[in-house]
């Protein structure tokens, strides 16, 4: 009896097994999105990819959704890249205001009116924010977060 076919199938399949377990360990994380600060961007209870290292040789532009560390390895944050150190960033009638000049924020689709004071962002640091600003205060909360936190940026 020839148990080469049995020895191939055994073979390819510790393979895929071994690249499936290297690129979710090194490259890629899934990840389910939970909770309503991403809201109307990603949806509550949606299934992403998270491409790890995104940034390790580059930071974040203004506007792209960042994944952060957040208590310890097992959870994490989607939020928004506001403001960067140095950077002064406040809120007026809602409308995100960096270093005195409002910007674009076509993925805010739901209106608010909630202030908040100027703020000059840390050295080292990076200030986050969730898409859903509509809702009271406490659910979109990003605030200035540490660069060592950043963690990678959503597949899609």
């Amino acid at each position: 009896m020839d148990n080469r076919p049995l020895r191939r199938k055994v073979l390819r399949a510790a393979c895929i097994g071994i690249a499936t377990w290297v690129v979710g360990r090194y490259f890629l994380r899934p990840m389910v999105i939970d909770g309503e600060s991403m809201e109307p961007t990603y949806s509550r209870r949606g299934f992403n990819f998270c491409r790890m290292h995104a940034y390790s040789s580059r930071r974040p532009e203004r506007g792209e959704v960042v994944v952060m560390r957040y208590g310890g390895e097992k959870w994490f944050l989607l939020k928004r890249a506001i403001a960067f150190e140095g950077e002064t960033v406040q809120f007026v009638d809602g409308r995100c205001i960096v270093d005195g000049e409002p910007i674009d924020e076509p993925y805010v689709k739901l209106p608010c009116s909630w202030n908040e004071p100027p703020r000059k962002v840390s050295p080292g640091c990076i200030y986050v924010m969730g898409d859903n600003r509509s809702v009271p205060r406490g659910i979109h909360v990003g605030g200035e977060m540490k660069l060592s936190r950043l963690f990678g940026k959503p597949l899609w």
